[in-house]
């Protein structure tokens, strides 16, 4: 919608007083009832209808009655409210040409009454090509609900700090002058963004100076996160001025070294393919590319020097921790743990197996679980791994390397227990015990010793009652007869375990996409549709 400042003239003091309390309304409104807009006004004689039927002819306001009949701000609405304070304070007199355009601001030209012509800058988040501004910026905090005006006006205070503090730093940004709703007033540059620039008098020059400004930057505790080619105006005399601050974090951020690395590849690129200026073929320049540490250390030591309170970062609250970073750092942390109690208990079992390995033998759980009974059990003994394909989870096919890991340790096994027969006699019964092949010990059944029991169907259920004759050593897969028990090694369970929770993790992530999948089909019968869709994907 472009802006028509030539309304302004027209518009009455009622008619600004019908802006105001729209405005004040959709603190707790989205939409306004007029009701709310005739008492927050407080005209009379219906003047805050006619009032209200003249900023709708100038796009001013929009009215809603399809679920509730209210009334809410557009952005030209916002923006005559932001420029006649503006206007009011002496700062500006007039508004000339659109000068740029950005994803998330307008900028215009504007002069006083003394004829010094300054910069406006109006914040526009909530844009199609920048709707994400909630989970990539961190102007909400902890808030739930919000308007896009709202956040376009925090972007505008934030902006407009950190370009104050910057300037009286010393830093090559504009002057800010003044602020007002998403409006933010500032002094006028004299330049064109360098995306524009296709040769340089000094590249290699001006390439310092980029670098130099990052690591200032870094030294005072902060980091721009979008230092590119869009972000700098250059003058004709090649001098530099940094603009768009919003998306500023600290230097303490979780991400900040990938950050600033990002940063510092975004200028070499540019004048690698760009301006045909490759600084790494360069000697004669100082450095290629500033050093994160060497930045963090100058940001410690000014931290230090002004008494332990902290840089800029500090002092702005120029956190920018996002929510998706928060997400992966507990999901890491959450791993971290999970990973050193796994390890522990994996050092308790080997301690429990060496003092019970000389003990009774202990009876498995039976039943689906999932497990291998000889990774987890109490005697740690391999080949029992019960039922036909029941050493796997319920609904897992193929595609894993469950099965060929089971193949493997199930091999091993077996050797193990054949150099072990070879050597120590049986218990009288187990001469040619059972088959032991390779096909039994992937599918985890256990043989028995006897000469009589020599097959093995790998049933769960025989095997437990087995178990609990006693009297028949049982080797891997249906080994020889009379050997001694195998325990895995602690690598083998780890693989298996690791193996086995990799696999719930994949089937709990389709149950999941199957289940969002049949609640997205909407239209008539769409509960339906997504009963039918799950039950014939068998989820």
């Amino acid at each position: 919608m472009k802006l028509d400042v030539n309304v302004l003239r027209y518009l009455s003091k009622d008619d600004f007083r019908v802006l105001t309390a729209v405005e004040m309304g959709q603190k707790n409104h989205e939409l306004v009832p007029l009701e709310l807009i005739d008492s927050i006004s407080g005209l009379k004689h219906g003047g805050a209808f006619k009032s209200i039927k003249t900023l709708m002819r100038h796009k001013l306001l929009h009215h809603d009655g399809k679920h509730y009949d209210g009334y809410r701000l557009t952005y030209m609405g916002y923006d005559f409210l932001a420029i006649r304070a503006l206007v009011s304070r002496g700062h500006i007199s007039g508004v000339g040409r659109q000068i740029g355009v950005g994803k998330e601001s307008d900028i215009f030209e504007v002069t006083n009454d003394d004829g010094e012509v300054f910069a406006l800058k109006l914040h526009r988040l909530g844009r199609t090509s920048f709707r994400a501004v909630k989970s990539k910026r961190d102007y909400l905090g902890r808030r739930q609900n919000f308007s896009w005006l709202y956040l376009s006006r925090l972007a505008a205070l934030k902006e407009f700090a950190f370009m104050k503090a910057l300037y009286e730093h010393g830093f090559p940004v504009p002057q800010a002058i003044d602020n007002n709703r998403h409006a933010v007033l500032m002094g006028l540059v004299h330049a064109r963004p360098m995306v524009q620039i296709r040769t340089m008098a000094h590249p290699a020059r001006v390439y310092l100076s980029c670098m130099e400004l990052i690591s200032r930057l870094a030294a005072k505790g902060l980091i721009h996160c979008d230092f590119n080619e869009f972000n700098l105006l250059i003058s004709e005399e090649e001098e530099l001025t940094l603009i768009d601050f919003p998306q500023m974090v600290s230097i303490t951020h979780a991400n900040a070294e990938e950050l600033f690395s990002r940063d510092v590849e975004c200028i070499v690129r540019f004048f690698s393919k760009k301006i045909g200026y490759v600084p790494e073929l360069d000697p004669s320049l100082p450095y290629v590319r500033p050093s994160y540490a060497d930045a963090a250390a100058a940001a410690a030591a000014e931290a230090a020097a002004e008494g332990g309170g902290g840089g800029l970062d500090v002092a702005l609250e120029a956190s920018g921790f996002q929510r998706q970073h928060q997400k992966v750092l507990e999901e890491y942390l959450e791993a971290a743990v999970e990973a050193e109690g796994e390890s522990s208990e994996g050092e308790e079992d080997d301690e429990e197996e060496e003092e019970e390995a000389e003990g009774e033998e202990g009876a498995a759980e039976e039943g689906t679980s999932g497990r291998w009974r000889g990774g987890e059990g109490r005697g740690g003994e391999v080949g029992e791994a019960e039922g036909d394909g029941e050493g796997l989870e319920e609904g897992e096919e193929g595609g894993s390397d469950v099965e060929e890991k089971l193949a493997q340790v199930a091999r091993r096994s077996a050797a193990a227990a054949a150099e072990t027969s070879t050597g120590s006699p049986g218990d009288g019964d187990g001469g040619g015990g059972g088959s032991g092949s390779e096909d039994e010990g992937e599918e985890g059944g256990s043989g028995s010793g006897s000469g009589d029991e020599s097959s093995s169907d790998g049933d769960g259920e025989d095997g437990g009652r087995r178990r609990r004759e006693g009297g028949r050593a049982r080797g891997p897969g249906g080994g020889g007869g009379g050997g001694r028990r195998q325990r895995l090694g602690e690598q083998d369970v780890q693989a298996i375990v690791t193996a086995q929770r990799r696999k719930q993790s994949q089937r709990q992530a389709m149950t999941r996409a199957s289940r969002n999948s049949s609640k997205g089909n909407g239209g008539k019968g769409g509960k339906k549709g997504g009963k039918k869709g799950a039950a014939a994907d068998g989820w």
